[in-house]
């Protein structure tokens, strides 16, 4: 790409990791290069099987190879969790400055964030030092003022109503 920008998708609603990915499928349909960061995930989703037959311009990496949710892990999972999650965080780093992917999805960022595992600053200088033809795709709940301010787009996903609250559970194919 000749300019690559910075979007944003935040909010409490669902659809910001689905937005992230269909424009992923969207861009690997014009023969661009994508690759997705997915932190904090670790259950498997139908975008990994997806991703498999959409290799080599799609690539799914993820930095939470322990099966369990954040509020079940011990102090010491947790750790482990962070210095994954930092481990990640580098090569995405060196991968947005080198430009070898044309779009880099950081999904799932601001939980990173929130948790405390990277800064802000952290995020803010990946901003400012990726390639200028890379998009970057930064998704998660709570994105920081300093982050919202300095990208180019920023959409915000607004919960009105979820069959969640009904006790229906996530399904295949729909929310993983």
């Amino acid at each position: 790409m000749e300019k690559g920008y910075v979007q944003v998708y935040t909010g409490d609603g669902k659809g910001k990791t689905t937005a992230a990915l269909g424009l992923a499928l969207r861009a690997v349909g014009r023969g661009l290069k994508v690759v997705i960061f997915q932190f904090l995930k670790s259950s498997f989703s139908g975008e990994l099987e997806s991703a498999l037959r959409l290799t080599p311009k799609l690539e799914i990496l993820r930095f939470n190879l322990m099966e369990k949710l954040l509020w079940e892990m011990s102090g010491e999972e947790r750790e482990q969790l962070k210095e994954a999650t930092a481990l990640g965080f580098i090569k995405a780093r060196m991968m947005a400055m080198e430009g070898s992917f044309d779009i880099i999805i950081l999904d799932e960022i601001m939980g990173v964030l929130n948790q405390g595992f990277l800064s802000n600053a952290d995020v803010c200088q990946l901003m400012d030092e990726k390639a200028p033809s890379v998009e970057l795709i930064l998704t998660g709940r709570n994105a920081p003022r300093e982050i919202v301010e300095r990208a180019n787009l920023v959409t915000e996903m607004r919960a009105v109503k979820h069959y969640q609250e009904q006790g229906i559970t996530a399904r295949d194919g729909i929310e993983r």
